[in-house]
């Protein structure tokens, strides 16, 4: 690891100036370009304290080992040859789109004597014009076939063509009207480049003009009693809009623009852009990147229209380019499409209408893109596999963590404390052995509690603790339960360990294994135990496994913000590289424990019931207020009640009668009871919602995962 300080050029060697600088490794190669205003002030910024660097510039420096910079004239020119430096030395730390799959452009060989309208993929050649991109090849054989009846242009091979010029005889498509057949010189070279201009023409969005001149050729046709060719031109002209019908009006008939969204997380981005010309959509198209920088959406953004219209010029580039965010500065980029067109580029964020809703439209085009992306590339053995070894071997673990725990604390401002565990086997989610659990102290837990009031870190601890005792109460025991631990197994409320209807204590002897020999899903013990978060959450994990003297399982923590991972009794994390496949994975478990935790703590805060001011009244539970508002019909009857009728409530005596009426006495006569799971007012009704005590059951999540539940023995 180089010392950046070693290379660190001196401050008055650098220009105050626009210009574009490259890092290179040992080796001379180039390992990341960038452009800026000042090079002086950009450069200074990444040899500072290391500390200080984000991590992922901070891998770059040290992997540096030397620093070289070209001075420019405009930040115009600064972004031209940073696109053309990252083509060129494809550096492995800048951010390098790749194309989520190899998409078909519809082209007309332009450059040819005899153009040729074909179906092309990869890179695009000087002098043929492309449209699309499209979803799929047959997509535009389906539109080429409407359209050659009407553009009869050459669609065979060269092979075929000089054929057919030497044999004097044209192929199929000749004799059946769908081309012109230059190859027996039916028509000329220049007919048949016209023929190709006009069908570039209808296919670039210039319809209108060209349906309205066939219609007045039908008309004078039928007029002059040429049916035939009045008949020849209608088919025609229906078959122009049955082409144009492929792609659905989504702006004005004028509009020309790209849409680009960006869908993205700490690891990956995926780009969206959708080509609309003359207001339909013409193409599509979906890139794919790692985040091996620390950058922005505007950042990443600006580098999609460098990608998208590096190589392009002219009508190529739209007059209105929509994106979801813009790139700092914005003026450059804009004269730089400016220059690329030969015309003003309006390059901003759609904020009502049409434009937006599409833009929506495309935003969740990306989203689904990227979720897409993280599939295919879970989905993969072999990608799994590398997986698990970079954790191995980060980690410093014996064997490849076949087994991965990942837990996961949510609240809302402490309230409705819940924890979620999450299960990975061989990279893969085991969703049947998910567990739900609500966080609750109790007298007694001393070691889990020392202070008031509850935190991450002592959730995290009785969390574990939890888990893990039943983990040796399972592993040792045969038929008892273990003392004050709780577990919902397959889902059902009120079964016991192994499904039976006993729930108390005392109840049918357990079994340690399935039907199949396999151990009981809390008998299971994990390689490798993962914890969302930093220092002090790994610190309690390793802290409960060490006070059950459990000494055989790893704990590692994945902090949120910077992706690192942590190790107990460690002062540094470890820094995994940004394209690591083990850093993915981790990434994974610990966002999906984040989504069934948040999910759970939504579920409970939804089914909480409130009652306005009766939850500020001191010592009134959730039992008594459901029992207050189902007498009453509403806080507004119940504020009117005198003591005695409240008293004649089930469970309210005089003195907690008082309370009430005094409490409510001095709450604001505006606030209603609401059901916060439905939104719904109780001022008015005459009838509360069913109450839900404390003691009910918990409905399992729509996925069917079985729950734990704090305090309550199943």
């Amino acid at each position: 690891m180089a010392d950046p300080s070693s290379y660190r050029p001196k401050p008055g060697d650098v220009p105050d100036s626009p210009g574009v600088y490259r890092f290179r490794d040992e080796y001379r190669r180039v390992i990341y370009v960038g452009k800026a205003k000042s090079l002086r002030q950009r450069l200074a910024n990444y040899f500072q304290d290391l500390a200080n660097l984000h991590p992922r510039t901070r891998s770059m420096v040290t992997t540096a080992a030397s620093v070289e910079w070209t001075v420019v004239s405009t930040e115009v020119e600064a972004l031209q040859l940073e696109y053309s430096w990252i083509k060129e030395f494809d550096p492995r730390f800048n951010v390098k789109y790749r194309d989520d799959k190899s998409y078909p452009y519809l082209a007309v060989t332009m450059n040819e004597e005899f153009p040729r309208v074909q179906v092309m993929r990869g890179h695009k050649k000087k002098g043929v014009r492309y449209f699309g991109p499209y979803g799929h090849a047959w997509a535009i054989r389906d539109t080429v076939d409407l359209l050659l009846r009407v553009f009869p242009v050459r669609t065979c091979s060269a092979g075929v063509f000089k054929n057919a010029a030497r044999t004097g005889r044209p192929c199929l498509l000749g004799y059946i009207g769908k081309c012109s057949a230059p190859c027996v010189g039916r028509v000329s070279a220049e007919e048949h480049r016209e023929l190709a201009e006009d069908f570039s023409d209808f296919m670039a969005g210039r319809t209108g003009t060209y349906l309205r001149r066939l219609e007045k050729q039908m008309t004078e046709a039928a007029e002059e009693m040429e049916y035939e060719r009045a008949a020849r031109l209608r088919d025609d002209i229906e078959a122009l809009k049955k082409a144009m019908e492929k792609n659905a009006v989504v702006l004005a008939d004028a509009t020309d623009a790209d849409l680009i969204a960006v869908a993205e997380d700490e690891l990956e981005a995926a780009v969206q852009i959708f080509h609309v010309r003359g207001g339909r959509v013409r193409g599509q198209r979906g890139w794919v990147t790692d985040k091996v920088e620390d950058v922005t959406t505007g950042a990443l953004v600006e580098h999609a229209l460098q990608q998208l219209y590096g190589e392009e010029s002219g009508d190529a580039v739209p007059k209105e380019v929509l994106v979801p965010a813009l790139p700092d500065p914005v003026e450059p980029v804009q004269e730089w499409l400016a220059e690329r067109r030969g015309s003003n580029v309006s390059l901003r964020i759609p904020q009502r209408g049409d434009k937006k809703a599409l833009m929506e439209t495309v935003q969740r085009n990306a989203q689904q893109g990227l979720v897409l992306h993280k599939t295919r590339r879970a989905s993969d053995l072999t990608t799994r596999s590398r997986a698990l070894e970079e954790i191995a071997e980060a980690l410093d673990l014996d064997s490849a963590p076949l087994r991965i725990e990942c837990y996961d604390i949510s609240h809302l401002q402490g309230d409705d404390v819940v924890a979620s565990m999450v299960v990975f086997e061989d990279g893969l989610q085991r969703k049947s052995e998910y567990r739900r659990f609500q966080i609750k102290g109790r007298a007694g837990d001393t070691q889990l509690w020392h202070g008031e009031g509850q935190d991450d870190v002592r959730s995290m601890h009785e969390v574990i603790t939890r888990r893990f005792r039943r983990y040796l109460a399972e592993k040792e025991k045969t038929g008892e339960w273990a003392d004050g631990e709780d577990v919902l197994v397959n889902g059902s409320p009120g079964g016991s360990l192994d499904g039976s209807p006993d729930d108390a204590p005392g109840g049918p002897v357990v079994a340690l294994t399935e039907d199949d020999g396999r151990p009981k899903r809390f008998a299971y013990p994990p390689q490798l135990v993962v914890v969302d978060g930093g220092q002090p959450q790994v610190a309690a994990a390793q802290r409960a496994l060490d006070e059950l003297g459990i000494d055989d399982i790893a704990v590692c923590g994945l902090a949120k913000r910077l992706e690192e991972v942590w190790l107990p009794g460690d002062d540094d994390p470890v820094v995994l590289p940004r394209s690591s496949e083990g850093l993915y994975l981790l990434q994974r478990v610990r966002d999906e424990a984040h989504r069934f935790a948040i999910t759970y703590q939504r579920t409970r805060r939804a089914k909480r019931f409130r009652a306005g001011p009766l939850d500020d009244v001191p010592g009134l539970g959730e039992t008594r207020k459901q029992a207050l508002i189902k007498h009453f019909g509403s806080v507004k009857r119940l504020r009117s009640a005198t003591i005695d009728q409240i008293c004649g409530v089930p469970g309210i005596g005089r003195k907690t009668a008082e309370t009430i009426a005094a409490a409510l006495a001095q709450a604001a006569p505006a606030a209603p009871a609401v059901n916060t799971a439905t939104g719904e007012i109780m001022e008015d009704v005459e009838e509360a919602p069913p109450a839900t005590t404390a003691g009910d059951a918990e409905t399992p999540v729509s996925t069917g995962v079985p729950d734990d539940r704090r305090g309550q023995e199943t």
